[in-house]
């Protein structure tokens, strides 16, 4: 789970080549996101440490990034960790570890998302989200409420 503000637009392209651009679940979207931690030195100062992670989305979630997630855009990501390997053209071992994301959340006010346009007067809106839908959890129903004794003197408690 990751919060932070994207570093670069999402790059958009499709894994067969484009021959099935209607088709969104050929579609991903990778871009770059920026956490940040702050915390207190030695001598008391504030500091600031930003990590950079590189974040792969796929089919809807691919499409929420490209209509709605911007350089600078705050996000809640959730997802796993996906370490890949190759060789390059001098044949050297080259690694990348990546988020591959399987629930993107849009954060912050609409008038600071840079893909939104111009802010909304009027309150918020709801942001767009996408997680695949999981049934929901069955919760018990809740027990009676015990009548008091007769007898049972009168409790002063605010519970």
């Amino acid at each position: 789970m990751l919060i932070g503000n994207v570093g670069r637009d999402p790059e958009v392209r499709y894994l067969d080549g484009g021959a099935n651009r209607g088709n969104s679940n050929s579609k991903v979207a990778q871009y770059t996101l920026a956490t940040t931690d702050r915390y207190r030195d030695q001598s008391g100062q504030m500091k600031e440490s930003a990590e950079w992670h590189n974040i792969v989305a796929f089919g809807n979630l691919a499409d929420l990034s490209e209509n709605y997630i911007r350089k600078g855009t705050q996000v809640f990501i959730e997802g796993r960790i996906r370490t890949r390997s190759w060789t390059d053209a001098s044949n050297n071992k080259k690694y990348m570890t990546e988020i591959v994301a399987s629930n993107i959340q849009l954060l912050g006010r609409r008038g600071d998302n840079p893909a939104s346009g111009s802010a909304v007067s009027g309150g918020e809106t709801p942001r767009p989200s996408y997680e695949p839908q999981r049934p929901a959890p069955q919760q018990p129903a809740p027990a009676p409420a015990a009548a008091p004794a007769e007898d049972a003197p009168e409790d002063d408690l605010p519970f």
